[in-house]
């Protein structure tokens, strides 16, 4: 894959997720909305937060990083790929058919696991409640994920990135109908309507999630039967293949599950301050932005191409790359890290304070965003050097990073928490992302040429963060300027817009003028 088809790969997949991720924060706005920072909001992010985990565990973590390398050698060889992908379909299917069962069943333990500050309160039973419904989703979304897998190994992009939208078309279908069903039972019986209507939109909310993972799902089968890759039934077995991916996937496994450990520990420290899991939750949902449209963008794309290359021996074409993928990821991460430092509380005021989500909630969340928005570079350079090793079918190492990584975070958020509260747990996570980021930099300088970062990253990387700094100075000053504004129901959309519009103008101006980039570039990609 030459260079500007990388790039055109990052955009694709980044253009569907910032669309998925936009719709996010409309589902994001009506949760906060209806449900605010309540026992509902906070029973229903940690139910969610579950099966998410989990797809993180299985889909998106151990099983693909492993599956993709495996499938794109194969596929670059002619070697069956379509039956190892059945293969490996079935096998997950049968898997996590089982793990779903055992963890409805174990939905009790799992929501004390995830939030131990629920039990004695109505949070807890609502967590269980959401939970069992939601739970199904982990093996729906895992089989796409794993789809998805085989389309971005074929080059094939879009339907996999556009899948995610619909999960938030139908969690805000979800929530409407939730509200025109719930709001004539509220004024029938004369109760509040924070309780009621919002108690009727957890509920529709949660029973939108499994059929959300069907229809992502649906998606990229039709996608993959239409590339040639149709997932006819096998009877399971055990083939030689599949020995090797599970070989290869248990230290990824163990390494998802270190994630995982820290997502606990943060919940765990938020579960124990009122409101804070929903403060969290919501910022976690504003720094995912530009993570999202970036990081996982530079992942998918990145771990098939250099999985390619390793194999045919292009090491010159594997460190270009791999300089690409970080040179762009830090091209659109660093100003997106600015600005959230700079301006977090009127993005999160604007987006998230409207009703039960008050000013309070908007001051507590937007600290949450800043110390957050200190790890994005951090989190998208993993997205860059974890590819290194995973096409190499190393998934050892990474393990042992994670632990570090934990430790980290565990000393950070639980040892800190009766001190700063709450922002203990964000403040950890950011902390294990620069970690894990150091020790996957160290790990990787026995890689060869393919693992350095070429001339053109170092000559530019300076100049991003100039172009940068000189963007958050003028956005500071932009934003006290537009103050009242921003304070004002009425305007305040649109004096957001036009900060957020500013401070892109002004970062491609003196990015251009700095030489950190060329806009022809973009735009080429974009064409293309």
């Amino acid at each position: 894959m030459k260079p500007i088809r990388l790039v055109q790969g990052f955009l694709t997949v980044g253009v569907w997720t910032l669309a998925s991720r936009v719709l996010g924060f409309a589902r994001d706005i009506l949760i906060a909305a209806f449900l605010g920072t309540g026992p509902i909001a906070e029973a229903f992010l940690i139910a969610f937060s579950l099966p998410n985990m989990f797809r993180r565990f299985f889909a998106e973590g151990a099983f693909n990083m492993a599956f993709v390398p495996m499938f794109a050698k194969k596929l670059e060889a002619g070697d069956e790929p379509e039956r190892f992908a059945r293969e490996a379909f079935v096998g997950m299917t049968v898997l996590l058919t089982t793990f779903t069962i055992l963890g409805i069943v174990a939905m009790p333990a799992l929501v004390w696991l995830m939030a131990s500050g629920f039990v004695g309160d109505e949070r807890f039973t609502l967590a269980v409640e959401y939970g069992r419904i939601a739970f199904p989703y982990i093996l729906f979304i895992s089989l796409a994920a794993l789809l998805s897998g085989v389309l971005n190994a074929t080059g094939r992009f879009v339907a996999a990135a556009a899948a995610p939208v619909l999960l938030n078309v139908v969690f805000i279908v979800a929530m409407v109908v939730g509200w025109l069903f719930g709001r004539p039972m509220e004024e029938s019986l004369g109760t509040g309507i924070d309780n009621l209507l919002g108690l009727r939109v957890g509920d529709t909310l949660a029973a939108s999630v499994p059929i959300a993972g069907a229809a992502q799902l649906l998606l990229v089968w039709w996608a993959a039967h239409r590339a040639g890759f149709s997932m006819r039934a096998l009877r399971p077995r055990l083939t030689p293949d599949l020995r090797r991916l599970a070989i290869i996937a248990l230290p990824a496994m163990l390494a998802g599950g270190v994630v995982q450990i820290n997502l606990l520990i943060g919940r765990q420290v938020a579960s124990h301050f009122e409101g804070a899991v929903a403060w969290l939750s919501y910022a976690d949902r504003l720094y995912q932005l530009p993570l999202g449209v970036i990081g996982i963008a530079v992942g998918v794309v990145l771990l098939p191409d250099l999985s390619r290359r390793l194999r045919a021996g292009d090491t010159i074409g594997g460190r270009d790359a791999f300089s690409r993928a970080a040179e762009f990821s830090l091209a659109l991460t660093i100003p997106a890290t600015i600005a959230l430092l700079v301006v977090p509380l009127p993005l999160v005021s604007v987006l998230f304070e409207r009703g039960a989500f008050d000013s309070d909630d908007a001051a507590a969340t937007a600290f949450a965003v800043a110390v957050y928005g200190l790890g994005l570079p951090a989190f998208v350079l993993q997205k860059c050097y974890q590819p290194l090793f995973y096409a190499r079918e190393d998934t050892r190492r990474p393990f042992y990073y994670a632990l570090v990584a934990l430790v980290v975070n565990a000393a950070v958020a639980v040892g800190l928490a009766p001190v700063i509260g709450y922002i203990a747990a964000a403040l950890g996570t950011t902390l294990a992302g620069w970690a894990m980021v150091v020790t996957l930099r160290i790990g990787a300088r026995g890689m060869g040429e393919a693992a350095r970062l070429d001339d053109r990253f170092r000559r530019r990387i300076w100049r991003i963060v100039l172009a940068s700094v000189a963007m958050g100075g003028i956005l500071w000053a932009l934003s006290a300027t537009l103050t009242p504004f921003l304070m004002t129901p009425g305007s305040r959309g649109w004096a957001l817009a036009l900060l957020v519009a500013a401070g892109i103008v002004i970062y491609f101006a003196f990015g251009q003028l700095f030489g950190a980039f060329r806009l022809a570039e973009f735009r080429r990609a974009m064409r293309r």
